[in-house]
């Protein structure tokens, strides 16, 4: 029996899992659930801690863990590094409103790029961090912050679990970019 010279040859490969037109090709990504699921560990770990620390500690509150590092209880009304934080009062909604057209591209994303695994890993690391900070915004009307690492008497702004995810889900998607680079 003869086969058509068409059906014999071998189709050819598409690098990442990828097709034509940039989406995730059938039965080579991970679903966009298990990132959305990751967003949601993050936001667990993250009000799981912020509830603790603020059980634990009253406002102004500082402990010594190392000799760089100590556990506190300050409040964020502003965005990173406090910016905006003494605005009056707008910039609660600002970020808020902010923040969830953010997650919602974040969420477009994951469907559309399920396939990239670095990639998705770094915006699920964001949605969660976001989603995290935002939660604090509605609920407190300012975001919880209790990590403190200092240098002699120069102290990094306290930041949160939610601030540590969002940071390496920004570094992965710089890795992530020079990787495609380098590869083209």
């Amino acid at each position: 029996m003869a086969t058509s010279s068409s059906s014999s040859r071998a189709r050819p490969s598409r690098p990442s899992g990828r097709n034509g037109n940039g989406k995730a090709a059938r039965g080579s990504s991970t679903t966009p659930l298990l990132w959305m699921a990751f967003a949601v560990l993050v936001i667990i770990l993250d009000q799981f801690f912020k509830i603790l620390i603020s059980r634990s500690f009253v406002y102004g509150e500082s402990r010594p863990v190392t000799s760089f590092f100590n556990l506190v209880l300050v409040w964020n009304k502003g965005a990173a590094f406090s910016f905006l934080a003494d605005a009056g009062g707008w910039q609660r909604w600002f970020f808020t409103a902010l923040a969830v057209v953010v997650a919602g591209f974040i969420v477009w994303l994951l469907y559309r790029h399920n396939g990239q695994k670095m990639f998705c890993l770094a915006i699920s690391m964001i949605l969660g961090g976001a989603i995290g900070n935002v939660i604090d915004r509605v609920v407190h009307g300012h975001v919880i912050d209790f990590l403190d690492f200092h240098l002699r008497n120069t102290h990094f702004p306290a930041f949160n679990v939610a601030d540590c995810a969002i940071t390496v889900g920004a570094v992965l998607l710089i890795v992530d970019e020079l990787r495609r680079v380098r590869r083209h």
